[in-house]
């Protein structure tokens, strides 16, 4: 992943232009999402990812609305709160006759509401006459669909496509049709209400006429089909009705953070139905998909992280991810997938070039952090709900897991887990930052695999831990005993060999001669995360990442400034990620570095403030001088909405409230809990703690917080206790 994702040189996407120009409207809804242009249409402008998608295959990849024959002007464009509608407000543009004013603009105001829901975008126009007399005007949409592989649009070429099928047109409706190469049809089908007045293979009219005061109505839905015969769809009324449903059913499920402050409001707000997007409607529950446009699917690395995140408010997301990468653990040696026993998925693509194996990422195993994540994750929701009947069906994954990390994953048997490609497509950097130039010696010159990347110890000694934890409870004491001891010696061995006193941090790898890649980088930040750190580098850590080297006043870069390859404009030397920042303050606070951990919040809140919907991107540009008059630089190709940027958030407010849930105790925890200065409380409502919910206000007094039980089980005990 160089500047969007790579795999060797076959796979990368340029940024070609600034998303900063070309603004564009994001839907989701499963396996299907949108991105529109700020009117609502599909164009093949800007980095050419407008279109309607579905499973990895772009279903519509041209609509253009006209009103008469003018492209209407814009007066409101905007995502809702919830993440459920595009709303637009637009009026029609001065219309001439015969070199005299016909129409004055804003005679006809028209209202465009969209959205999706089970494989259909709805889309409705609402025109209202207000001039002083009756007006005929017409409605056109022209369309058209290329069922395009999501590769295909990121830049990959393809020397054989499938084969375009005769378009059918009916009185009220057309489908497009395409055939794969994989043998799947693949159909779009465009229903009109009311029946137009004209309808062809490319394009649909509406004649308008309205008196004054008048207003009428047309709908559009678009269904992503992948059989022969049609589906029966439902109107859009009705269809937004059982979306908002969904959409509520699902919030009442998440604890609700709402402070004094507004402005954290809206982030927090937003950052919420971020999360509740990238899980609504997908069919392997509420395990969240990725980020749009690029990663609308399962990522192993990313689920995880996302369900770590935010897991003491909403620990049921961790439940489905888990569940669903048990499911579909590596049980063989698949060498094309990067497969081996015990190993968890890394990612999983069902579009056309992945169905022919075009392309490795059908289901693909090349991440050498996820197994390990996966077992610190199964412990950190034993921890937060006492679920044992699902922990003991889990088990055996969590054993195999375990297994791989000792065998495949330590092949050399040095004690730490490295990995080398398999697959002569995969990915050759198979940690966090899977960019080809993403691991380095300080001279620049890439390093040499097999490669053990820091933070994927640091992971492995969490994941023993965690193992250890469960093992106990579930009454397997010596197999606890022996991973106790297995967690310490790596331990050791860790410090011995990844610490680097000159740097003042760990070094970002070894090579596979063991020779240390000495740089500087964020990934060493994660390895006060799980706690394999000793007291005494952490406080060296604290130091070294929050010098100007590291943080640019938004967060902590990817890469320190001083480094060879450092470049704030890459996708990850340099630029700044929310999530790994997020990881890096849960570390920071976790040795008693509270101040360190608000101040990595209070960049990341105020970073929001300048992105449009308060929205976090999946990353932005680590340029030196933070401006508060512009805010930080957007990267053109990040993905927006993007699950672990979105989940960010709630992974901060736990490090700087010092909140934990013990499930087993009935008891919530605060620890030293901190607040950002212009937040005078915070509400809690429906907290988790085991089979309970409890509503609670922080309140600041002074710099002191204190914590009142609004509405609690008598079961529940809420404690708050200095570090």
């Amino acid at each position: 992943m160089e500047d969007v994702i790579q795999i060797k040189d076959q796979f990368y996407v340029l940024a070609t232009s600034s998303l900063a120009d070309d603004r564009t409207r994001v839907l989701k809804w499963g396996e299907t999402f949108a991105v529109f242009n700020r009117l609502g249409d599909v164009e093949s402008i800007g980095l050419g990812e407008q279109g309607l998608y579905h499973r990895g295959t772009r279903y519509l990849s041209r609509l253009a609305l006209r009103m008469g024959d003018k492209v209407p002007q814009l007066l409101r464009s905007t995502v809702q709160n919830d993440n459920a509608f595009l709303t637009l407000d637009m009026m029609n543009p001065d219309v001439y006759r015969d070199g005299r004013l016909f129409l004055p603009r804003g005679s006809v105001h028209l209202f465009r509401s969209k959205f999706l829901w089970q494989d259909a975008c709805y889309d409705k126009l609402r025109l209202a006459n207000f001039h002083s007399y009756p007006l005929e005007t017409s409605i056109t949409l022209e369309f058209a669909a290329d069922y395009a592989d999501i590769f295909q649009v990121r830049g990959t070429k393809r020397e054989l496509t499938g084969d375009m099928l005769p378009v059918i047109v009916e009185e009220d409706r057309v489908v497009l049709s395409y055939r794969g190469r994989d043998g799947k049809l693949r159909c779009t089908r465009l229903q009109f209400s009311p029946v137009p007045e004209q309808l062809s293979q490319h394009s649909v009219s509406f004649a308008i006429t309205l008196d004054p005061k008048q207003e009428t109505s047309i709908s559009i839905t678009t269904s992503c089909e992948q059989q022969t015969s049609s589906r029966s769809t439902i109107d859009f009324g009705a269809a937004m009705d059982k979306a908002l449903s969904s959409l509520e059913e699902s919030r009442r499920q998440f604890c609700g953070i709402t402070t004094s402050d507004f402005r954290f409001n809206a982030w927090l707000s937003r950052s919420e139905a971020d999360v509740h997007m990238m899980i609504s409607g997908n069919p392997e529950g509420a395990y969240p998909y990725a980020g749009v446009p690029w990663f609308n699917t399962v990522f192993g690395r990313d689920g995880i992280l996302t369900a770590m995140e935010c897991l003491w408010a909403a620990p049921w997301i961790a439940r489905s991810v888990l569940k669903f990468l048990a499911e579909n653990q590596a049980t063989n040696i698949v060498p094309e997938e990067d497969a081996e026993p015990g190993k968890i998925l890394h990612e999983m693509r069902h579009g056309e070039m992945a169905n022919l194996k075009e392309i490795p990422f059908g289901r693909y195993y090349g991440s050498a952090d996820s197994t390990p994540l996966f077992v610190m994750l199964a412990g950190a929701y034993f921890d937060y709900s006492m679920d044992v009947d699902f922990l003991k069906e889990i088990w055996p994954n969590v054993l195999a897991a375990l297994d791989w990390m000792d065998t495949y994953g330590d092949v050399d048997k040095d004690g730490f887990i490295e990995y080398q490609a398999k697959s002569q497509r995969g990915l050759t950097q198979q940690g966090w930052k899977d960019s080809h130039d993403s691991v380095f010696y300080r001279d620049g010159v890439l390093a040499v695999p097999p490669i053990a990347l820091c933070e994927v110890q640091a992971y492995a000694y969490g994941a023993k831990k965690a193992a250890a934890r469960i093992a106990s409870y579930l009454g397997f004491s010596d197999l606890a005993e022996v991973l106790e001891r297995k967690a310490g010696r790596l331990r050791d061995q860790f410090e011995r060999e990844f610490w680097d006193n000159e740097l003042g941090c760990y070094v970002l790898a070894l090579d596979g001669e063991k020779k240390p890649c000495r740089v500087r980088s964020s990934n060493a930040g994660h390895c006060l995360w799980t706690g394999i750190a000793s007291e005494e580098h952490a406080a060296r850590m604290a130091k070294t990442l929050m010098h100007e080297d590291y943080f640019c006043g938004w967060g902590i870069r990817t890469l320190a400034s001083g480094e060879v390859r450092y470049n704030p404009m890459s996708y990850h030397n340099g630029s700044v990620w929310p999530h790994d920042n997020a990881i890096i303050a849960n570390g920071l606070a976790r040795y008693g570095y509270k101040d360190e951990a608000l101040r990595i919040l209070g960049a990341l809140f105020e970073a929001s403030t300048f992105i449009e919907f308060n929205r976090l991107p999946e990353l932005f540009c680590g340029f030196h001088k933070r401006s508060d008059v512009e805010g930080p630089t957007l990267y053109p190709v990040a993905c927006s909405p993007h699950a672990w940027a979105a989940a960010s958030p709630y992974l901060l407010f736990e490090s700087c409230l010092g909140i934990t849930i013990q499930a087993a105790n009935h008891m919530v925890e605060f620890t030293s809990p901190r607040l950002p200065e212009s937040i005078g409380h915070l509400d809690l409502t429906n907290l988790r703690v085991g089979e309970h919910t409890i509503d609670l206000r922080l309140r600041r007094d002074g710099e002191a917080i204190s914590v009142d039980v609004i509405r609690a089980h008598r079961d529940v005990t809420v404690r708050v206790r200095k570090q």
